[in-house]
């Protein structure tokens, strides 16, 4: 069954049964984003309680990061032949699972291992839930529909990460994975009765996902996530820095600030999956534009408190808007392969993550001061701007080489 065959099957359902089937994709995403996120601010109470330095207990965070890279190429072509549905309830399954042995982990080797578990099912469930979620809409409005399962990711920035903080730091921090762990049972339970059954594809195969990679722009659009993206995290890893010893801000205000930051991000789902639907290279070429002069414009003016709150909404927002936009695109440019190819997205963006973190550290580290991120993270924009106007000139060329 192709992608463009299930989309023309899912008109036959009624509008609430879309709307469910995408909430429980939804409701995975809320649960990924409350672990990743929330362990930043648990930091201390989880190095505290596995007995190691904060710096050390940081790798934990490394290691689910690693986890993730690895985990949506390697199981989504363990699950090649499974059907989508399927795969996703397998895929949520060893989340809950990995977060559940992390509540029981007693040392910090072990932590790790656990923490590496739970990071592996990130990047593919949200590429299968993004092929679920436009298989079950028209063409037309695909993006929206990938927004929508992304703004689980947005909302937990605003809900969850608060509310599993203040769980673990009140009850303990191990209490974090066991409240991640309810939302994976209730994510497994609401797909498994609102995601319509979908047969896998009869020519389904490790060798058919693994085509994808042979496309040139299935690579160039993960590059542009790759380097585009990493200016948006060069800012966001400093963020605590900037606003107390730039901004003046007191420490004691920083929850307000992430929460500005969240709420930016669940209106740029919100906007960048229309703008997907508008079209899908127009938004990457405005949006990482865009990109580029806020952050000059947040280095120029952050020490103005109620500008640095404005663009810190501003930038949470800008970040969001690209993520519909770069799903969908790899879905067009990964035709009869587009599970992998969508998977890999959040590789592309968890090694956005790293790469915008050391440079950001580097320029920091050579006395340029906590604004200088933001320029380097504009120059990212810029380059993964030329990436992405380099794909779409492929595009109109019709190159061969490099286009298919």
């Amino acid at each position: 069954m192709t992608l463009h065959k299930t989309q023309h099957d899912a008109k036959t359902s009624s509008p609430n049964a879309v709307a469910w089937a995408i909430l429980s994709l939804a409701i995975g995403g809320f649960g990924i984003g409350t672990t990743e996120f929330a362990m930043m601010g648990l930091l201390p109470n989880v190095a505290e309680g596995v007995g190691v330095s904060v710096p050390t207990a940081g790798h934990v965070i490394s290691a689910y990061a690693l986890g993730v890279v690895v985990g949506a190429p390697l199981l989504v072509a363990v699950g090649a032949k499974m059907p989508r549905k399927a795969l996703a309830l397998g895929l949520m399954a060893l989340f809950t699972v990995g977060n559940l042995l992390s509540v029981f982990a007693q040392d910090y080797s072990t932590l790790l291992v656990t923490r590496f578990i739970a990071g592996l099912p990130h990047g593919a469930f949200f590429g299968v839930a993004a092929v679920l979620a436009a298989s079950l809409v028209a063409p037309t409005k695909r993006g929206r529909a990938i927004s929508m399962v992304m703004m689980g990711l947005s909302v937990a920035n605003v809900l969850g990460v608060p509310l599993a903080t203040f769980v673990g730091q009140q009850f303990g921090w191990r209490w974090l994975f066991v409240l991640v762990g309810i939302i994976g049972v209730i994510t497994i339970v609401s797909i498994a009765f609102f995601i319509p059954a979908q047969k896998a594809h009869p020519d389904a195969s490790l060798r058919r996902e693994l085509s994808a990679l042979r496309r040139g722009q299935v690579w160039l659009t993960l590059l542009v996530g790759v380097v585009g993206f990493g200016g948006f995290f060069a800012v966001y890893t400093y963020v605590a820095n900037t606003m107390t010893d730039v901004a003046g801000f007191a420490s004691d205000f920083l929850p307000v600030i992430v929460g500005l930051y969240g709420l930016g991000m669940v209106a740029g789902s919100y906007i960048g999956g229309r703008m997907a639907d508008w079209s899908v290279m127009g938004s990457i070429y405005a949006m990482m534009g865009f990109i580029a002069v806020i952050l000059v414009i947040y280095a120029a003016t952050v020490h103005i408190q109620w500008m640095a709150l404005l663009m810190i909404f501003v930038i949470g927002a800008s970040g969001s808007m690209l993520v519909p936009s770069l799903q969908t695109r790899l879905l067009d440019v990964s035709p009869g392969a587009p599970t992998l190819a969508s998977s890999l997205n959040h590789s592309a963006l968890n090694m956005a993550n790293a790469l915008g973190a050391f440079v950001g550290g580097l320029v920091i580290t050579w006395g340029w001061g906590f604004t200088a991120p933001a320029l380097v993270g504009a120059v990212l924009a810029v380059l993964g701007l030329a990436i992405a106007l380099f794909s779409g000139l492929l595009d109109k060329t019709g190159s061969k080489r490099l286009a298919s």
